[in-house]
């Protein structure tokens, strides 16, 4: 291999990305507003759940119950029932997702030191919420009764002091945040390249390519070095924006985050390159890549959906999504701190991707006019 001539068709594809608009703007400005778009829109927290509150005893302990809920800032109070007909109304209708109910002698029951039970109705059709708004009225109900100093009704014999490392505000931004990096750059890096090959046809550059001494090793690597670099800075960008704006914390080693995600582009890039000489055309190139990076990266990667969770089909069919090591390794940097030691399966699993994508990529593109 001749780093010349390598060097010569890098230079010709920055010159081509240059003269092309779209190419540019896909390489940088996109996946800048995707970042910001899906980190935004993307949240698993709950906050300021619609509560309904049907107090039948109307005492002092019980309205303090109620301002319990209401600042903890998880739930703001929309409504006060007068009958429990109106619960059912209210949850179908929307206007409420849960409906505090608080029995009559309920501060008598408090008074005498026995158990105080309060219901708590939540809309079941919002699944994810109706389950975080409940872990949220069990700690709410329990600092109350500590607060009061009545908790021996109701705490259990046994107390867990729960603490949470690593993410520590529980903000699932930080979670989702550096899995995003891994799942926009696996699609952004593949339709990038994707577009590399099928251009030199298309345009008809292809004959004056193949004319040339360039071994088809220089002109893929060639072609990849542009999009390395592109790659890079659109993942620093990134993760500045997420530590900047999203206070996601970076704790981990930045030189192995750094060359894993060199691997990872390769990978992608390189399967972008194979796309592009086996489909020859841009339009087809681009669907394919999104089909084969997109739905595999949103769906398979353990991005939103928990691996563990998945039916074992699903599961083992996750190891051959590349995303699923990339957002396991830039989780494991930004919020874990750890690094090679911990992560050398997922290491592994990206320096296979990457040599497998570049080997299709050599194998696909052919010095030869059909």
């Amino acid at each position: 291999m001749s780093g010349r001539r390598l060097m010569a068709v890098a230079r010709k594809e920055v010159i081509q990305l240059r003269r092309d608009p779209r190419s540019l703007v896909l390489a940088f400005l996109l996946p800048l507003l995707l970042v910001l778009i899906f980190a935004y829109a993307t949240t698993l927290d709950v906050r300021d759940v619609r509560l309904g509150v049907l107090d039948r005893d109307r005492t002092a302990e019980s309205r303090l119950l109620v301002d319990a809920f209401e600042e903890s800032g998880y739930f703001s109070v929309r409504r006060h029932l007068e009958r429990y007909g109106d619960v059912d109304r209210l949850l179908v209708e929307g206007k409420v997702s849960a409906v505090l109910v608080i029995p009559r002698d309920f501060a008598v029951d408090l008074a005498a030191g026995r158990a105080a039970p309060v219901q708590l109705l939540l809309d079941g059709s919002d699944a994810n919420t109706a389950t975080i708004a409940l872990g949220y009225a069990d700690a709410i109900t329990a600092g109350f009764a500590a607060d009061a100093g009545r908790a021996g009704a109701l705490r259990p014999p046994v107390e867990a002091d729960a603490r949470v490392w690593y993410n520590e505000t529980l903000e699932s931004r930080n979670m989702i945040v550096p899995g995003l990096i891994a799942v926009l750059m696996s699609i952004i890096a593949a339709m990038l390249t994707s577009l590399t090959i099928a251009r030199e046809w298309e345009r008809g550059t292809m004959e004056q390519l193949v004319a040339t001494p360039v071994h088809r090793l220089e002109v893929v690597f060639g072609k990849l070095l542009p999009y390395i670099g592109i790659g890079l800075v659109d993942v620093a960008l990134a993760s500045l924006v997420s530590m900047l704006l999203f206070d996601v914390p970076l704790r981990g080693s930045v030189p192995f985050l750094l060359g894993t995600t060199l691997l990872f582009l390769l990978g992608a890039q390189g399967l972008g390159i194979f796309l592009s000489a086996a489909l020859r055309s841009q339009v087809l190139a681009t669907q394919a890549a999104i089909m084969v990076t997109y739905l595999p990266a949103l769906l398979l990667s353990g991005f939103i959906f928990a691996i563990a969770n998945m039916p074992s089909v699903l599961r083992l069919l996750s190891y051959v999504v590349p995303a699923r090591y990339y957002i396991e390794i830039a989780r494991g940097v930004f919020l874990k701190g750890v690094g090679p030691d911990a992560l050398a399966g997922a290491t592994i699993g990206l320096a296979l991707y990457s040599l497998l994508g570049i080997g299709l990529a050599v194998r696909a593109f052919r010095k030869e006019i059909a």
